[in-house]
């Protein structure tokens, strides 16, 4: 079974939404039912990825298969290609861990038209493991355009008023993106034809990466692929898209949207980005960096402006995925650690954060934070809960958000890149402002809306959905290596063969990427 593991954990379900289709429209029950047990399932059989400690021994990848799916003569062939290292692993794992929370989130949340709800949930789960254990670029791209239509129809057909043009909004950017990284593949494989690779390789990313391309193609290629996957980050200016999904689109969209359709720019840029080109890398480091403090800096600023708490909590993503770029584009283990198990983190203590939201929400109806306070006193547990998951997304030591956020800066400052760490670090201070000043509004105080005198605490399915979370807020906080020894051999292997190349690359004089290899 280990041989065809990944196969079946990709497309079970998709397997699932076939069958949710044959179910009548009207049970609700029997459809998220269904749809809950789809999603563990596939968490179960993801499992033993998580237990195996070959990640931890070898950095390359395991568990792969490999067929060929379309093949016209000597000419031209894709292959299905899909394998799973320490880099992919924990993504793997967070998407198959936060799909079951995400449908408990619509018991009560989603009442209509729950069949197309729930169908779309797992279509969305197959595109999302799809694109992190293709290991052929066409096939990744497939996946990264089957993500967006389940997507955009939950955003705009279960969404918010304005849920319209949030979807339309979201889709257009993704396209624009997406497009331009379509072209930039074709040119890739039109290099690997003239530099006379095999056609029975595809588009294999390990048979990429071994190709000498002009430093002058890297340049334009780096820019298509790295505009794509900043979109989807997103990273500033190109983030505008992001608080109007995430205020629109139902709490399972949201948290899904956070936890970890956004990971796919950042795993975009470590996957396929940096190691593709890596003799164009250094030239727009510079700018990858300072539009990831910029980033910080401004959407910190303006989640401190926000009167609706999802709009803010909206914003705050956008400030931690740029201590995840910060420390992507410090090209050091250490810079390059805390970016991973920021992605991980950020997923879980954002999708927690969504989800309180969600709470609030379904008992209150608005999200605007001046008709809530003094709600401690109606509801201890949510309370306490969410306030470890606000000190979590402030980055408190002994929380997940801690390490990651302290990586990447410590990775960012010994790279050279120390004013960039320094002003990074200033988005710390911003993150306990507006996340500490949003709690003490909404939580303490006078209850002076008669609305907030009776409401309940978290349910027992409230608080089934939050505990999970919790125990990898402290797991990682505390005990961070179980993740990083899964991901070291990886993340060694991956920067040992982007500086071997900008090593070759000196003598072809790239005083950049020179300057870069002084400073490490």
């Amino acid at each position: 079974m280990a041989d065809y593991l990944l196969s079946l954990m990709t497309f079970f379900p998709l397997l699932g939404m076939l069958f949710v289709l044959f179910i009548p429209r009207d049970n609700d029950g029997l459809l998220k039912g269904f749809t809950l047990a789809v999603t563990l399932i596939t968490f179960a059989i993801s499992l033993p990825l998580a237990f195996d400690n070959v990640f931890a021994a070898s950095g390359g990848m395991h568990y792969r298969e490999f067929y060929q799916w379309i093949n016209i003569g000597d000419f031209f062939q894709m292959n299905y290609s899909i394998g799973v290292d320490g880099i992919s692993l924990w993504l793997v794992m967070l998407t198959t861990f936060i799909m079951p929370i995400a449908v408990l989130s619509t018991w009560k949340a989603v009442e209509k038209n729950t069949k197309g709800f729930m169908a779309l949930l797992l279509l969305l789960e197959t595109g999302m493991l799809g694109a992190f254990v293709s290991l052929d670029l066409f096939l990744f791209y497939i996946f990264w355009e089957l993500m967006l239509i389940p997507m955009y129809f939950l955003i705009g057909i279960w969404g918010g008023k304005n849920r319209i043009y949030a979807a339309v909004k979201f889709f257009i950017y993704t396209a624009v993106g997406s497009l331009l990284m379509l072209v930039a593949i074709m040119f890739v494989y039109y290099y690997a034809v003239q530099a006379g690779m095999p056609a029975e390789n595809g588009f294999g990313i390990h048979e990429f990466y071994k190709l000498d391309i002009p430093y002058n193609a890297q340049y334009w290629l780096f820019l298509a692929f790295g505009f794509s996957f900043a979109i989807k980050v997103p990273m500033f200016p190109l983030h505008t898209w992001l608080p109007d999904a995430h205020t629109e689109a139902p709490t399972a969209g949201s948290v899904i949207l956070a936890a970890v359709l956004l990971k796919m720019g950042t795993y975009g840029y470590v996957r396929f980005a940096m190691p593709l080109f890596p003799e164009a890398l250094p030239t727009f480091i510079p700018l990858l960096a300072t539009l990831s403090v910029i980033g910080i800096v401004y959407a910190s600023l303006v989640a401190m402006m926000q009167e609706d708490v999802k709009r803010l909590v909206a914003y705050s993503s956008v400030a931690h995925l740029g201590f995840v770029m910060l420390g992507i584009f410090a090209m050091n283990m250490q810079g390059l650690a805390g970016g991973m198990i920021q992605m991980i983190s950020h997923g879980i203590t954002t999708g927690a954060l969504f989800l309180i939201v969600g709470f609030l929400y379904e008992r209150r109806h608005t999200r605007l934070i001046s008709e809530f306070g003094g709600l401690a006193h109606k509801m201890p547990i949510f309370a306490a809960i969410f306030l470890i998951i606000t000190f979590s997304s402030i980055g408190l030591p002994g929380t997940n958000g801690f390490v990651g956020e302290f990586l990447a800066l410590m990775g960012a400052f010994e790279a050279g890149l120390r004013w960039y760490a320094v002003v990074a670090t200033t988005g710390v201070i911003f993150a306990a402002v507006y996340m500490l000043w949003m709690y003490q509004r909404v939580m303490f105080g006078k209850i002076t809306n008669p609305a907030n005198e009776n409401l309940k605490d978290l349910s027992a399915r409230e608080i089934v959905i939050m505990l999970p979370l919790l125990l990898f807020v402290f797991w990682i906080g505390v005990y961070p290596n179980t993740f990083f020894e899964k991901m070291n051999p990886a993340m060694e292997q991956l920067l040992g063969q982007m500086q071997s190349k900008q090593v070759a690359m000196v003598d072809v004089q790239q005083p950049t990427i020179a300057k870069l290899i002084e400073i490490k």
